[in-house]
C-alpha cells in the first residue's frame, strides 16, 4: 500500500468579530469556573458541619461567616471582574460586513439607513 501525501489545507480566516468573541467567552467561563471551585468547597466544608452548635456561629456584616466567605467574597470579586471587563477589556466590534464583500444592492441598502 502506497501513502498519498495529504494536502495541506489553508488556515481558515476567521473573523476578528468571532475571535474577539471567543476570547472574551472564555475569559468569562474562566472567572465563572474559578468561582466554582471557591464556592463548592468553602460552603460545603464551612457550612455544613453537622458538629457545631448555634452559639458557635460567627457573622461576618450579618451573616454567617461560610456564607460571607463562600458565597459573599466570589460573588463581590466576580463584579469587580465584570466591571474591569466591561470598562477595559471588552471591545466593541462593527458588525456590519466589509463593502467589499457587500453586492452593489446590499450597498445601496445600507446607504439608505
Amino acid at each position: 500500500m502506497s501513502e498519498t501525501p495529504q494536502e495541506k489545507l489553508p488556515d481558515p480566516q476567521w473573523d476578528p468579530v468571532y475571535l474577539h468573541a471567543r476570547k472574551e467567552a472564555m475569559l468569562i467561563l474562566g472567572v465563572w469556573f474559578l468561582a466554582l471551585l471557591w464556592t463548592l468547597p468553602v460552603s460545603y466544608y464551612n457550612g455544613f458541619d453537622s458538629q457545631i452548635e448555634i452559639e458557635q456561629v460567627t457573622f461576618i456584616w450579618g451573616m454567617p461567616s461560610w456564607v460571607f466567605w463562600g458565597i459573599g467574597l466570589p460573588w463581590m470579586i466576580a463584579n469587580l471582574i465584570t466591571v474591569w471587563f466591561c470598562f477595559c477589556y471588552f471591545s466593541a466590534d462593527d458588525l456590519e460586513p466589509p463593502e467589499s464583500t457587500m453586492t452593489p444592492t446590499e450597498q445601496e441598502s445600507a446607504g439608505d439607513a
